[in-house]
């Protein structure tokens, strides 16, 4: 095989690996191209690209190729020829592979996106249990919508002991002196109640804005 046709060999090769490339991009569901956004596929010296589609890396083997018949043209030396044959059949190589394993690297990307998710939970979980709030429920920490409810459903209890406190209030100001030290009393008792339902609330409010940070961040 003489120089041109070995060149002529590797641009076929590379029109048909170009192929199989758009196809293997155009085939990535939506949430797998998200998921494999950010991971380097290739170290530095084979291709410089993250993420799961692979086109980008089908013109940096082309340059490779062109570079290589300057090289050819301009008869450079045979170390120099030979070491660029080398870094295109690596490169070649690679491609093939990155495309048999997007599923492996999907699989893996989720396995550790669930771990994080896992981590999280269980931190939640930790710090609910020494909150002081471990009155409720605790699987209510694990959903922002059932934090959503026990938040509503606070502030419905906070609504209704402000009504009491009122009422209490009204009561202690009209009636008999033998009375008021049992209004007093339960008047005490609202107001502390009404503290800690106040508190609860601030700790639920402070639960849904760390619970949807990182669900924030991952859309980012």
């Amino acid at each position: 095989m003489n120089q041109q046709q070995l060149v002529s060999k590797l641009r076929e090769q590379l029109v048909q690996l170009e192929q199989q490339v758009l196809q293997h991009d155009a085939s990535l569901p939506a949430k797998d191209n998200k998921l494999l956004a950010h991971l380097e596929r290739f170290n530095d010296e084979l291709f410089h690209q993250n993420g799961a589609k692979l086109a980008p890396c089908v013109q940096q083997l082309r340059d490779n190729i062109n570079q290589l018949e300057k090289q050819l043209q301009l008869q450079m030396s045979a170390a120099t020829v030979s070491r660029t044959c080398e870094k295109i059949q690596d490169r070649f190589s690679a491609l093939k592979r990155a495309m048999a394993t997007t599923a492996i690297d999907v699989k893996e990307q989720q396995q550790q996106k669930l771990s994080k998710q896992r981590y999280f939970q269980q931190k939640q979980s930790l710090h609910h249990e020494q909150s002081g709030f471990n009155w409720i429920a605790s699987q209510v920490m694990s959903s922002s919508h059932k934090l959503y409810d026990e938040l509503n459903k606070h502030l419905n209890w906070e609504k209704k002991i402000l009504f009491k406190i009122e009422q209490l209030q009204s009561q202690l100001d009209t009636c008999h002196s033998t009375a008021k030290i049992a209004v007093q009393n339960d008047l005490l008792l609202m107001h502390r109640r009404l503290g800690k339902c106040r508190q609860a609330i601030s700790y639920i409010e402070d639960r849904i804005q760390t619970f949807e940070r990182p669900q924030q961040n991952n859309h980012r």
